[in-house]
């Protein structure tokens, strides 16, 4: 059975340094039944010359690029970009710094193909450049009270968009955790067994550690419809263990 075809949008700004090997991840998939979509903020920097020169080779391989260049109003505006440009059954988003192993899109199209139900997010396993591993199963009662899976490499249902609509763009960083939040715990997933994606533990959220807390407190309170008093303690909980871990770095640095 042929699987649906698989959209990857990829957002990137002035990433010359990392844009090539994400590019050359999807490039080199084994399962080409997909589209490649690029949405860039109007890079300074060498960038978009790096995305053009990857044209005529997509073009070889029959598999359809796609890329725009202009200004956004952050992340998850230009993940919308994407999205309205996608024509996959399957979305994922895979980050400038991010990247694919071999055969990661095989091995999720053929978890769905082999699936008999209907999803709105298949994911797998995630590793950070630093070692970490997301390897934990969704589950309602947990997701409500922090973002325990990695949305990067992770393949949503353009029918969830649809029904839950695009991501809020009044977030910068906890956006994708928030529109996976709108269906509760009616939100159906799959889980890949297997480790696909490295991801960069340079990215914003990784950076901005405090926003993000605050930001994915917005989305339990409003979206979760987690508790105040819920929400806060885990707020202050963070912020803690963050504080206290980078008071033993520098003891022992």
């Amino acid at each position: 059975m042929k699987t649906p075809l698989i959209t990857i949008i990829t957002v990137c700004y002035n990433s010359a340094a990392t844009i090539k090997n994400t590019i050359e991840s999807v490039l080199n998939q084994s399962h080409t039944n997909i589209e490649y979509i690029l949405i860039d903020g109007f890079s300074t920097d060498n960038t978009l010359a790096i995305i053009k020169s990857y044209e005529s080779i997509f073009q070889e391989k029959k598999i359809a690029y796609k890329w725009i260049s202009e200004p956004d109003k952050g992340i998850y505006d230009a993940f919308n970009k994407g999205i309205k440009l996608a024509t996959g059954k399957w979305i994922s988003f895979l980050g400038s710094d991010d990247y694919y192993l071999e055969n990661a899109l095989a091995l999720y199209a053929e978890k769905i193909a082999d699936s008999q139900e209907e999803y709105d997010l298949v994911y797998s396993k995630v590793q950070v450049e630093d070692g970490k591993i997301f390897k934990d199963t969704w589950s309602w009662n947990r997701f409500r009270r922090k973002m325990h899976i990695a949305h990067v490499g992770a393949l949503q249902n353009k029918e969830y968009f649809k029904k839950y609509g695009l991501f809020d763009t009044s977030y910068a960083i906890a956006g994708d955790y928030e529109l996976l939040l709108r269906a509760k715990e009616k939100l159906k997933t799959l889980k890949l067994e297997e480790l696909t994606v490295i991801m960069s533990k340079g990215g914003i959220s990784n950076t901005q550690i405090i926003k993000t807390y605050k930001e994915t407190t917005r989305a339990k309170l409003e979206t979760a419809g987690v508790s105040k008093f819920s929400s806060m303690l885990d707020y202050y909980l963070w912020v803690l263990k963050y504080k206290v871990k980078i008071i033993i770095n520098a003891i022992f640095r």
